[in-house]
């Protein structure tokens, strides 16, 4: 997968899987970034045929409905959509 890896502190495995066009999306990043974690991000919708299959499987596996953003924190806790407090929660939680 084309994940790409952003700095902060160690709060275990923090995965965003997200759409470059998505304004949520942006803005659980964002949200990410001030919350100084560290994460992996993928842009889902500029992976190519094989890898974004791939990585929609795993998106299905957390979120049948595959929307956006998904953020998977230590393969326990699914997080959809941009919701401020509960992303705080299952970071910190982590």
């Amino acid at each position: 997968m084309a994940k790409q890896h952003v700095d902060g502190k160690d709060k275990g495995k923090v995965e965003l899987y997200a759409l470059s066009t998505c304004v949520w999306c942006k803005m659980t990043k964002a949200l990410l970034e001030k919350m100084d974690v560290r994460f992996d991000y993928v842009y889902v919708d500029q992976l190519q045929a094989e890898e974004k299959e791939k990585t929609l499987e795993e998106v299905k596996r957390w979120n049948p409905k595959c929307s956006f953003p998904s953020l998977v924190v230590n393969g326990k806790k699914c997080v959809i959509g941009y919701k401020e407090d509960e992303i705080k929660a299952a970071v910190d939680a982590a």
